[in-house]
């Protein structure tokens, strides 16, 4: 691994150059983790690596969290600089960017995910640098994925279908929502993830509200169960897959008829990816057979989203997005159809995109199952 960050790192500093970014500031999150495998807590106290386009990049980190940053591996690919409680550590970052490129930077880069007040701290400190989003420089980077990162998304992926295939140890009518989904928390970690990050399960007219999370209602026979689930790995690389149950009993017409339309959908969004196409186009392929179906206006959210290290990244597979898919894109299926008040119904898988096609990450059946 120490291989593959140092590589990162050259990449990353290569952009930072080509793009006109004198240096990039990255705290806790994301970024700091794909380049130097660190996942740091974010805190009022600074942890930041300093990533100048010219010399070397350190890490910097509180004294606090010094044992940890060398526990995670981070000190065998980035030098690491330690900073009291009494220290001004922003200027100790500043400084040490001055020090790598000879003078002050006039463009610096901050990450994506900074707390606002750590952003004024760094202004305050470099009075004279335009300040960026670093993600004009790494976004590129993390776009593709590399082997080792297809490869943890694989694992993310069958360990979450795992817990899906096990679903009928929890969901069935007499239990609340609230209950089924602190099974399916255990469950994910039992099946392999470091932490659980979301567990959305909504039942009935709750199916109907994309975003739903849980509440204390009750599961009734031949509800429709709306089941999003998703975690991280110890690897860092997360999970998101979505699967629609029906609770026994009997299944509603209506919802049986848009359900295999919408089944449709996701198989002719699937299908389409490959090289070459648009982000949008492939949103189109999704909608266009919902619509057809007579459910259009029932289809309320983009086709998909990015995964990676964070479950929400780019590229957005939405109406009007012109990224050209390249191999190494990996992102989410998930049409859905909401019938307000009545019930709901998405399907979910995590693709990659090949030299010539497209591969699932999820492979579990995602035709409609009665529990």
């Amino acid at each position: 691994m120490t291989e593959i960050l140092h590589e990162r790192l050259a990449r990353a500093t290569r952009a930072a150059a080509d793009g006109g970014v004198d240096a990039l500031f990255l705290t806790p999150g994301a970024d700091l983790r794909y380049l130097t495998g660190y996942d740091a807590l974010p805190l009022e106290r600074l942890t930041c690596l300093v990533l100048p386009a010219r010399g070397e990049p350190v890490l910097v980190v509180p004294r606090l969290e010094h044992a940890a940053a060398e526990a995670s591996g981070a000190g065998d690919v980035v030098k690491i600089a330690v900073h009291e409680e009494t220290d001004d550590a922003f200027a100790l970052a500043a400084g040490l960017a001055r020090d790598a490129l000879g003078g002050d930077p006039a463009r610096v880069g901050v990450a994506d995910r900074m707390w606002a007040e750590h952003v004024l701290r760094f202004r305050a400190a470099l009075p004279a640098a335009d300040q960026v989003t670093a993600g004009l420089v790494l976004r590129p980077l993390r776009l593709i994925k590399q082997a080792d990162e297809i490869d943890g998304l694989r694992r993310a992926g069958a360990a979450i279908d795992r817990v899906h295939d096990r679903m009928g140890e929890w969901l069935r009518p007499g239990r609340t929502e609230a209950q089924i989904a602190r099974d399916i928390a255990d469950a994910i970690v039992e099946e392999g993830h470091a932490t659980v990050n979301f567990t959305i399960v909504a039942s009935g007219p709750n199916g109907a509200s994309p975003h739903h999370h849980t509440s204390g209602r009750v599961v009734e026979p031949g509800d429709a169960v709306v089941v999003d689930i998703g975690g991280t790995m110890p690897d860092g690389y997360c999970s998101d897959c979505t699967r629609t149950y029906v609770a026994g009993g009997t299944v509603d017409p209506e919802f049986a008829r848009y359900y295999d339309v919408l089944l449709a959908a996701q198989k002719a969004a699937c299908d389409f990816v490959r090289p070459g196409v648009t982000a949008s186009a492939v949103d189109a392929a999704a909608r266009d057979v919902i619509t057809e179906g007579g459910y259009g206006e029932y289809f309320v959210h983009r086709t998909g989203h990015g995964i990676g290290l964070e479950e929400h990244e780019e590229p957005w597979i939405v109406n009007g997005n012109d990224t050209v898919l390249a191999p190494g894109m990996a992102f989410s299926i998930e049409p859905g159809i909401y019938l307000r008040g009545r019930h709901g119904a998405r399907i979910e898988d995590i693709v990659v995109v090949t030299d010539d096609g497209v591969e699932r990450l999820d492979t579990i059946a995602r035709e409609l199952r009665t529990l």
